[in-house]
């Protein structure tokens, strides 16, 4: 009896083993991979610093590199010419800017499901609807949030040219100060430092949603190259990232941990409160039906049309080839569920 059990417990020992040879591919095995974020290290990414410390990307097979984002760093560009694997680039607008001027990209998922902008006035101040941004000085950046802005006020019947429109410094201090009527700031960072330093409840926000439009942003992006030589990488990527992201939703303390070690000078609780304002983006719209990352060909369709109307983009672009949501669909969906 005795021997009988030491062969089962080796036998055992020898299928653990083989299991995880199977899940877990030998460091000379690993293909080599980059991910190109849009900015620098915070928790708008936990979800992909935490695959990379749980090795879940090792598991898929990949020895992934993050590489941070900046001002001058344009994730469609690098995609497009092979120097990072993966991107995530600035939203809907910049796809379909890259495909306008013809560069090779393919997005096959989407983050942020709803727009993650906000446009911030005094709540005792005269701006009491959208009405009244004619005549007042409005801030934003000219790299997406603009765009997001002319669709509001064209949608309220407002002429944009209406409206004094300037560029958005990086600091939140000439809003404060009162130089500015109207500041736009996305849910999870500007808006966190004014309500900070004004207080919540002196503030007024507009959002794209209530005039009935939709912005979808932080577009994951691969080359058409590798979507179609390399379907098997992709899918991997996703299902990793996924799992990545489905951790930093249950365990948010440990995300913001992950981030911090790798960015130790950042503000913790801003990037809790930064997490928690992803995650309300992540998981909004069809995604507890159709899990994470999901493409909504609906709000595709939507947006392109008021691209085109604002001549954004020159021509429609090929929306079946800009688009792939087969990547995500390889994987069940209990597994992409949030």
């Amino acid at each position: 009896m005795t021997n009988r059990r030491n062969v089962l417990a080796a036998l055992a020992a020898g299928v653990a083993l083989l299991g995880g040879a199977m899940t877990a591919a030998p460091a000379a095995d690993l293909t080599k991979a980059t991910l190109r974020l849009k900015w620098l290290p915070q928790t708008q990414f936990a979800g992909f610093y935490v695959a990379v410390a749980k090795g879940y990307y090792k598991d898929e097979g990949i020895d992934l590199t993050i590489n941070p984002g900046g001002p001058n760093l344009l994730a469609e560009n690098l995609v497009a010419t092979g120097a990072d694997t993966f991107g995530l680039s600035g939203g809907l607008d910049s796809v379909f800017a890259a495909r306008d001027k013809n560069l090779p990209i393919v997005c096959i998922g989407i983050s942020h499901q709803m727009t993650p902008f906000v446009f911030v006035a005094r709540a005792d101040g005269p701006i009491k609807t959208i009405q009244d941004f004619k005549g007042k000085t409005v801030t934003t950046w000219f790299t997406g949030a603009n765009h997001v802005l002319n669709a509001i006020l064209t949608k309220n019947g407002i002429d944009p040219a209406l409206v004094t429109i300037q560029p958005q410094q990086v600091s939140v201090t000439p809003f404060v100060d009162g130089q500015v009527d109207v500041i736009t700031a996305t849910r999870y960072n500007e808006y966190y430092t004014i309500k900070t330093r004004m207080g919540e409840e002196k503030l007024r926000t507009f959002v794209a949603e209530d005039s009935g439009i939709t912005f979808p942003r932080d577009t994951l992006i691969v080359s058409e190259t590798t979507a179609k030589e390399k379907p098997d990488l992709v899918k991997a990527f996703m299902r990793a990232s996924i799992k990545g992201w489905k951790d930093a939703f249950n365990d948010p303390k440990g995300a913001v941990d992950t981030v911090m070690a790798i960015a130790p000078t950042l503000d913790r609780a801003h990037q809790e409160f930064q997490l928690a304002e992803a995650k309300k983006l992540m998981v909004a719209g069809k995604v507890a039906e159709k899990g994470l990352f999901w493409i909504d060909m609906d709000a595709v369709k939507v947006t392109q049309e008021l691209f085109l109307n604002a001549k954004v983009i020159s021509k429609p672009v090929d929306l079946a080839a800009t688009f792939n949501t087969s990547f995500l669909e390889a994987i069940p969906l209990a597994d992409r569920k949030p």
